[in-house]
Formats: C-alpha cells, sequence, structure tokens
C-alpha cells in the first residue's frame, strides 16, 4: 500500500529529516531558557543575513499567534487593518484580530486574492469619518495568498508606498512565503520585508517544520517592545530553542527554498496534468503549491470518497463543487498521478 500522502493541507506533512536532526542537537543539556539561548542568537544572526542588516526577528509558537502578535505590536484597539475577504486573519483565525488585537478588520472583496493600491484607496475613510470609524492604520497582505496567487515585488513595493503615504504600516502574513518566493525565483526579503513589508510573520511548519513560525520586523524601531508583546499573546515558548532550530535549519544552506520548490513542482504538474481532463477546470492561477478546481458536484463527491481518509476542502457552487488541492514539501509524482487517477475515474471523463 502506497505510503498516504494527500493534497487537503501543506499542514498535514510531517518534518523533514534535517529539522528533526536540528531539533535532537538542540536537547542536549540544559541552556538557558526564553530564547537566550545560542540557537537563538544564531536564529537571530541569520535574519540579519536573510533579509538585512535591520531586520529583527522573535520565534513564537504558531501561524494565527504570529499574526495576531504582529497585528498588537503595530496597532491600538481603536485602529483598522485593511485586508482582503479571503485573509487568513478574516476566515480561519476565530475572530481572534477582534478578540485579542481589539482591531477592526476592514475587508475588500478581490478576484485573484490581492490587494491593489486602488482596493486600499477605497477602503480608506473619510476625515469626516472620524471618531466614528476604525481608522486603518496597517494593510495587510498574504504571501502567497489563500487562493494560491502571489505577489511580485512592484506589487508590493506600490502597497507599501500607500501604505507610507497614508501614515499605514504593511503586514504581511507569510504562512507560504517560501513558496511565493522559490516560485518566482526571489529571496526571501525580495518577496516581503526587501520589498516594503514592514512587519512579516515568516512561516515554516508549512514548509517542513514540526511547528513554530516567527515575526520579523524590517526595521528595529518597529521591535522595541515586541518582546512584551509576545509575552501578553502567550507566543513566548519557555523552550524556544526547540523553535529557533528548525527556523536555523530552514535558513541554512537555501534548505527553505528547496522544500518550497518541490512543493511548487508537484502543484504544478497537478494543474498540468487537469488541464487535459475534460469536465474539469483549474480555475485560478498556480502561482506557488496551490491548486483550485472546479467539476460538477456529484463527481466532486465521487472523487472525494476516493481520497479517503485525506479528503481535500469542497465548496459546493450550485451544480459545480470548488476543490482545492495543496501540494507539500514531500509530495511526489506517484501522488500526482494517484490523484489524477482517482479525478478521471470520478468524473468518467477522458483525457484530451
Amino acid at each position: 500500500m502506497p505510503t498516504s500522502r494527500g493534497f487537503v493541507s501543506d499542514n498535514c506533512s510531517g518534518v523533514h529529516p534535517e529539522l528533526l536532526v536540528a531539533i535532537e542537537a538542540a536537547n542536549e543539556g540544559h541552556v538557558p531558557s526564553y530564547g537566550s539561548d545560542r540557537v537563538t542568537r544564531r536564529f537571530e544572526q541569520l535574519v540579519g543575513t536573510e533579509f538585512g542588516p535591520d531586520a529583527v526577528g522573535f520565534p513564537v509558537l504558531n501561524g494565527t499567534g504570529a499574526n495576531i502578535t504582529a497585528l498588537r505590536a503595530v496597532t491600538r484597539p481603536h485602529q483598522g487593518v485593511i485586508c482582503t475577504e479571503t485573509a487568513h486573519i478574516h476566515v480561519d483565525e476565530t475572530a481572534s484580530p477582534e478578540a485579542i488585537a481589539g482591531v477592526k478588520l476592514l475587508t475588500v472583496s478581490t478576484e485573484d486574492g490581492k490587494l491593489t493600491p486602488e482596493l486600499v484607496s477605497g477602503r480608506m475613510p473619510e476625515a469626516l469619518d472620524i471618531p466614528h470609524t476604525a481608522w486603518p492604520s496597517v494593510v495587510s497582505i498574504t504571501q502567497a495568498t489563500e487562493v494560491g496567487t502571489a505577489y511580485s515585488p512592484a506589487e508590493i513595493k506600490a502597497l507599501s508606498e500607500i501604505s507610507h503615504d497614508n501614515n499605514m504600516l504593511l503586514h504581511m502574513d507569510g504562512a507560504r512565503l517560501a513558496n511565493a518566493a522559490a516560485a518566482a525565483d526571489l529571496s526571501l526579503s525580495e518577496a516581503s520585508i526587501g520589498s516594503g513589508v514592514d512587519v512579516l510573520t515568516f512561516g515554516a511548519t508549512k514548509n517542513g517544520a514540526m511547528y513554530g513560525e516567527a515575526v520579523i520586523f524590517g526595521d528595529h524601531d518597529l521591535a522595541r517592545d515586541f518582546e512584551v508583546w509576545r509575552k501578553g499573546s502567550l507566543q513566548l515558548g519557555s523552550k524556544t530553542r526547540f523553535i529557533s532550530a528548525q527556523l536555523e535549519a530552514l535558513l541554512t544552506n537555501g534548505l527553505w527554498r528547496d522544500l518550497a520548490d518541490n512543493a511548487n513542482r508537484c502543484a504544478r504538474a497537478l494543474a498540468d496534468a487537469i488541464e487535459w481532463i475534460d469536465g474539469v477546470e483549474v480555475v485560478q492561477a498556480v502561482q506557488a503549491n496551490i491548486v483550485f478546481i472546479t467539476l460538477k458536484l456529484e463527481h466532486a463527491h465521487d472523487f472525494l470518497d476516493r481520497r479517503k481518509p485525506q479528503v481535500p476542502l469542497l465548496f459546493p457552487l450550485g451544480d459545480y463543487g470548488l476543490i482545492r488541492l495543496v501540494a507539500s514539501w514531500n509530495s511526489e509524482m506517484d501522488d500526482v498521478d494517484r490523484l489524477v487517477s482517482d479525478l478521471t475515474a470520478a468524473t468518467g471523463a477522458h483525457v484530451h
């Protein structure tokens, strides 16, 4: 029986062996706690190398915590955050921006999951709205987006400029930053901080880590009080070295790129193969490791039955179903072939 590797989510994948080795190496002896260890210091040095000499990074426990702690650090409770309607902070983080960070999310509808300067301008309130509305202080974007598209450096720079022109900061949810950067042959910095992002949530879990992310600021001054916000937001691990060890391994010798490249390659191969199946359509540009397809709803349910226990997400759209497929760092071409076979069988389609 083949190893169970599906396309439900990159959160379902295991831990890369080099990261397990890094965790084991960090497990020797007793060391200072709460990030005062040598491994965390090495990670902090790598942040400067990867994101620029003014950048500073902080390991945290998880992605939602990273986003919320970052927003808490750069907003106040009477302020707002402009984001897309599909943003993870809006759809999948259980109202924690409002409940914990205390900020109002000001959402924008988009066709491709990406904000533009024009969309941001359209969400800015009028001066006469003071004090009756939450005034935006942050623009938040996702790299890669929840629909699998990615921002170019030029697009990020344009958003950074309009943010700064309106006394706002630019935040990036980089849960899949590695995939976006690798797909466009960019460095992590070029796909984020180096193009004008002020505060970044850098994802590791979706790219081979056991757990843990980082919050990275492009400027030391913005990070001045973050130690307090991290502790007060329940995101300071006493044994931080085990997060830092994984982050260090990912940033050493380009391991992050190797893992992201594999996920992206499998997603692209999957999309290319699906294009040849009658009755199935790839409905969004594949610019990272996520593929969205539509097919008749009855065929979609048949397909999902064939994929048990690795059942992808289905969004019913009348007589059709929208399915999200996500490749991972350890996906293989055999996995692609099996999924295409299941999809062809479920639709009874001819491959043209």
